[in-house]
């Protein structure tokens, strides 16, 4: 009889992960292909190997460049050199990606920067605000630009128990005087550590959440997502996008005067949504996506992983438009994670490949 039902359970607990193996399938989206979408006026950025995660662009054409992140479970094309700053002026004929110096102080070995934002202070002081991975641990790093030297001020880390996020809060939007949105998951004990960021993800779980930091006060604003990714902000500053990337989903909050968020809509998308850059001129949204998150998480140099842009106008209206601007296969670039635009000049980066500049 005890045979039996060890048998019984076995059986059930293999047919609950096989239903579970399925499903996260689907959230990988691991059968898609994509078909190329080219853009015409295209090159990759020189000095971009090992990844350009995300990106920001100033109005004034400056674009921001967070390069050489590492992640356990991630490939990297970089395993030595520790990640870095790079900047891009795009009102050059022939702009070129330099690397930005960092203050002394500011200890460079640990640096692996991800998700950035730039912030414009009322004397026209350029602010950059950077997540910075420690291991198990997420830091939120502020810069002060000074660009007669071409260089990064480093002004002040920013720590909180509601930061040591497990999976990676991919972009931070700040609301002036160190106020910020990040998108976050519960960080683990150190006795788990990423076996049960795994777990979690396999069982989708729905435990990322959005938090609101300021000085004076640290909160969770929304909660119930899957993978809580890429956030931002449209112009106006009433409303705040959230990509929800194994869950295929934008989420459209309003912002209220205490910063908790309302939910608005949600857009169902048929990819791997990351990186959200809203265009300040249109209030468009344009996403770097991943057609196929297994190819992505599972790298093979002979089937890479695929990259796509989309741009989503009047995503506040019932009917928004959703359209692809680029895709590609891998042949040129692998694993798109953001797409920001400014004056006809469009920039995509990559979670741990190349970078492209296109015209459009």
């Amino acid at each position: 009889m005890g045979r039996l039902l060890s048998l019984s359970l076995l059986g059930i607990t293999l047919a609950l992960l096989g239903e579970k193996f399925l499903v996260l399938r689907n959230r990988l989206k691991a059968s898609r292909e994509v078909e190329s979408i080219d853009l015409l006026n295209c090159h990759l950025i020189k000095g971009i190997e090992a990844g350009s995660e995300d990106i920001d662009i100033l109005p004034n054409g400056l674009a921001f460049f967070s390069v050489g992140l590492k992640f356990p479970g991630l490939h990297s094309f970089e395993s030595e050199r520790s990640g870095g700053l790079l900047m891009m002026d795009l009102n050059e004929a022939t702009p070129r990606a330099l690397e930005l110096r960092i203050s002394r102080g500011f200890n460079l070995a640990s640096f692996n920067p991800h998700g950035i934002s730039t912030f414009i202070d009322d004397d026209d002081t350029i602010y950059l605000f950077v997540v910075n991975h420690l291991e198990l641990k997420i830091t939120v790093e502020i810069f002060k630009y000074e660009e007669e030297q071409n260089s990064l001020l480093h002004i002040k880390t920013i720590r909180h128990e509601l930061l040591p996020r497990k999976l990676s809060p991919e972009a931070v939007y700040d609301d002036g005087s160190s106020t910020i949105h990040l998108p976050a998951m519960p960080a683990p004990s150190q006795r788990v550590g990423f076996v049960s960021q795994y777990l979690e993800t396999y069982f989708n779980l729905h435990w990322a959440n959005v938090v609101y930091y300021s000085p004076d006060e640290v909160k969770v604003v929304a909660e119930g997502f899957d993978t809580a990714n890429g956030i931002s902000i449209s112009p106006d500053k009433k409303f705040i996008y959230v990509a929800d990337m194994l869950a295929h989903e934008i989420h459209v909050f309003e912002k209220h005067a205490n910063m908790n968020l309302t939910q608005l809509k949600v857009l169902k998308l048929d990819t791997l949504v990351d990186n959200l850059s809203i265009d300040p001129s249109s209030g468009d949204i344009w996403v770097g996506c991943h057609p196929n998150g297994q190819k992505l998480f599972v790298y093979d140099p002979n089937n890479p992983p695929s990259s796509e842009v989309l741009r989503i106008q009047n995503i506040l209206t019932e009917t928004p438009t959703v359209t692809t601007v680029y895709a590609n296969n891998g042949s040129v670039l692998q694993g798109s994670s953001v797409a920001s635009v400014h004056a006809g000049k469009l920039l995509i980066g990559t979670l741990y490949h190349r970078a492209l500049y296109c015209e459009l």
